[in-house]
This record gives structure tokens, C-alpha cells and sequence, in this order.
């Protein structure tokens, strides 16, 4: 028995008294097996003749986004679900790439036949709604129980190069031992530089699963590495620190994870890697700033910790962000003296109120207009000078720092 939310029954059962067989398939039943809470729930249906069908039966339930007739895949937005309803299919590899395939949508195939296509037999298992039975056609559930990844076809696997991350990225987030011929069909596909044919993004996407869910993401690049992928760092024990202590925001972890893989590169080296993995601008100006900045927190710990020095640190990077890339450096590497740092300057920045914000500006440019400045480049000048003033401590509320102003403007007034 599977389970499932009780909500979609009411769509279900529409769907039976049309004469269509609903069965969830894919990675909601994987995680389930693995005791995964998902949102995300695939259901193909069988006995159906066209989309706009689809779609009729499925508008009370909310809007229906169709995402391309030729994969044959609706979208529906259903309470707090995600659905995707997907017809049948059959792949012929036509071209090279993960694209070069022609699709037949096929809605009268049978279960196994329609599922043979699918990459691991753990993602091959089915669950009939109707019917109430799970549906195992290559032993996809013996496998996953024994902690086994194993391809449903061999042949066809080596079709398809995405299917290489994504055996790294599964092996590694469900810690499964990749059966001894998928390993070498997996090898000779990146030897034979089948990766060159995926695009960047979709090499990215799966990266980052790895990632942000695996408990150790370093076995993923070992996994690279064995496979002859040139994507592998001295440094993946890093990693695993960064995954201790993952933040609830899926962007700043893989912002830490890059920088920790390139911690004692220099800017340019860390910028090739990256750029190997992702175009995505801000991650690789985050990470840069955060491989450069890291140093600092051994350089305050030695020259004690000053609290101007933390304030013009928190308004270049986050200071969280900063101290937990240094201690999975320190966790990793066991340097006493970057943890000790980065605990001192812990307990100084949340002190400061600048833990994750840089210190706020208490003048602003209206204050400067009150003064009969008018609005020039010596605006930012004094605000720049206002600002190191007040990290400096020289003022600490409105009505010092209004004082201070008065007195930086005349003194800059009797020199123009």
C-alpha cells in the first residue's frame, strides 16, 4: 500500500468515471519509500484520447498548464500539490544529446511497457489509485530496499548523458551502491564526453540536488572523479561541513557549497570551476566574494577583533554566511584557530546586530540638502565619510550624527 493525500481522490475519481486509469509513478513514490514528505506528485493516466480532454476534466480543479503536447504533460496547482499528469510514452534516441529523442505519446500502451523507458527501476514504480495496488514491473522497490541503483535497460540508458548526473545525484542522496554494469556504462559515457552534449543548466540542475539534499555531497564528485569527469575538487570534505549546517535558503547553500569546493583557489581558478557548472551570475559573484573574504576571519581573530573591522565587513558580505564556510573549513581541516575566530566574531557580530545585515546608515542624503548642499557627486563623498564616521563610533544616534554633519560640512565648507 502506498499513501497518498486523501485530497486527490475527489480528482481521481473524476478521472475513473471518465474510464481513465490514474497511477502515481516516479519520485513521489521513491520518496515515500524513503520516507520523504514530496508535494510533488506524478500520476500518468492510461484510457485517455487527447490533452483538451485532459484539460476539460481537470478545470474545476484549478488551472491547467499544458508544458509541451509533445511530452504530454498537464500542470495542476491543486491545494498545497503539485500535479503533473502525463500520458504514456515511448522514446526513440534520434540525435545525439538529451534532447535528441522523438516521443510517442501512446495511451494505450500497458504499465511496464510504458515504464520500461524510465531511467532506475526505483523510479519504474507505479501505484493504481483505482485499484489499489502497487505496481513493481522490474523490482524497483527490492532494489531500493537493498540499497542498489540499477538501470531498467542498459541499452537504452547510454542514450541519454543527463542520466549520468542523475544516477551521481541519486546514488549519492539515497546513498545507493551503483550496480557494477550501470557503473561502467555510466564510465565510458563520460569518457566518451557525452556530457559535452548537455547544456550547462541542465548539468547545474542536477548538481545542485546533490547538493542542497545529499547528507554527504562529497561522495557525488567522488562519483565524478571515478567516472572521469573533470568536475572534482581537492576540497569536497569542505562540503560535507557546509551540509551540516545548511541555512533555510536553498540559494545560500549553494552559494557556500561553491565557494567551500574553491575555498584555496585563487579568484581565477574558483571562477573557471564554477563557470564549469553554472552561468547563473550571482551565485559566482557571491561565492567569489565569499572565497576572498574567508581569509579575514583568521586575520581578525590574530589582530583582535575590532568592532569598526567587523562593521565594514558585514557591509561587504554576510558575516553568517562567512563563518559557516570558516568553520567547515576549520571542521574539515581541524584549525583550531579559524573555529575560535569565527566563535569570537560570532558572538561580537550578533552583539553589533550585524550577523546577516550590515550596519544602517543613520544619515541620509536629505539630511545633507538641509545644509544647502545641493545635489552633486559630493553627496556621496560626505556619505561615504558620514558612514566611516559612524562605524568609526564617532556618533551612535540621529542627533549625534546631525551634529557630527554640521560640523563636517562647515569644516569642508571653509576649504571650497
Amino acid at each position: 500500500m502506498i499513501y497518498y493525500p486523501n485530497k486527490l481522490d475527489t480528482i481521481f475519481d473524476k478521472l475513473k468515471s471518465y474510464g481513465i486509469k490514474p497511477i502515481i509513478v516516479g519520485g513521489y513514490i521513491r520518496d515515500y519509500l524513503a520516507k520523504i514528505e514530496s508535494k510533488d506528485i506524478d500520476i500518468e493516466i492510461y484510457g485517455i484520447s487527447s490533452f483538451s480532454e485532459l484539460q476539460n476534466i481537470l478545470k474545476e480543479f484549478g488551472s491547467v498548464n499544458v508544458v509541451g503536447k509533445s511530452f504530454g504533460v498537464c500542470k495542476l496547482y491543486f491545494e498545497e500539490y503539485d500535479l503533473d499528469f502525463s500520458f504514456p510514452r515511448i522514446d526513440n534516441k534520434v540525435q545525439s544529446g538529451h534532447r535528441g529523442f522523438e516521443i510517442s505519446i501512446d495511451t494505450t500502451l500497458d504499465f511496464e511497457t510504458a515504464t520500461s523507458r524510465r531511467d532506475f527501476t526505483m523510479n519504474s514504480v507505479g501505484y493504481d489509485v483505482i485499484e489499489r495496488k502497487i505496481l513493481d514491473p522490474f523490482g524497483g522497490i527490492k532494489d531500493f530496499e537493498n540499497k542498489i541503483l540499477k538501470a531498467v535497460n542498459l541499452e537504452s540508458f547510454g542514450e541519454d548523458p543527463l542520466r549520468v548526473l542523475r544516477a551521481v545525484q541519486f546514488a549519492t542522496r539515497f546513498e545507493l551502491k551503483i550496480e557494477d554494469n550501470l557503473f561502467s556504462i555510466c564510465k565510458d559515457m563520460v569518457l566518451s564526453g557525452m556530457l559535452n552534449e548537455l547544456p550547462k543548466e541542465r548539468i547545474f540542475e542536477e548538481i545542485k540536488k546533490l547538493l542542497l539534499y545529499a547528507k554527504k555531497p562529497s561522495r557525488g564528485f567522488e562519483l565524478l572523479k571515478e567516472f572521469g569527469s573533470g568536475l572534482y575538487t581537492q576540497n569536497i570534505s569542505v562540503i560535507d561541513e557546509v551540509a551540516k549546517q545548511r541555512t533555510t535558503n536553498n540559494q545560500t547553500n549553494i552559494v557556500l557549497m561553491l565557494a567551500a569546493l574553491c575555498y584555496n583557489f585563487s579568484q581565477k581558478e574558483a571562477q573557471d570551476f564554477i563557470e564549469k557548472i553554472t552561468h547563473e551570475k550571482e551565485l559566482l559573484q557571491r561565492s567569489l566574494l565569499l572565497i576572498k573574504k574567508h581569509s579575514e576571519v583568521e586575520t581578525l581573530y590574530e589582530n583582535s577583533i575590532n568592532d569598526y573591522h567587523l562593521y565594514k565587513l558585514a557591509a561587504e558580505v554576510n558575516i553568517e554566511e562567512l563563518l559557516i564556510l570558516s568553520s567547515s573549513i576549520y571542521f574539515a581541516n581541524h584549525n583550531s584557530e579559524i573555529y575560535r575566530a569565527g566563535e569570537e566574531i560570532k558572538k561580537r557580530a550578533r552583539e553589533l546586530n550585524i550577523l546577516n545585515k550590515k550596519l544602517p546608515a543613520i544619515l541620509m542624503g536629505r539630511d545633507i540638502l538641509k545644509f544647502g548642499v545641493e545635489p552633486s557627486p559630493l553627496f556621496s563623498e560626505i556619505l561615504n565619510e558620514a558612514y566611516e564616521a559612524q562605524m568609526h563610533g564617532k556618533f551612535k544616534n540621529y542627533d549625534e550624527a546631525f551634529l557630527w554633519l554640521r560640523e563636517y560640512i562647515s569644516h569642508k565648507a571653509s576649504f571650497v
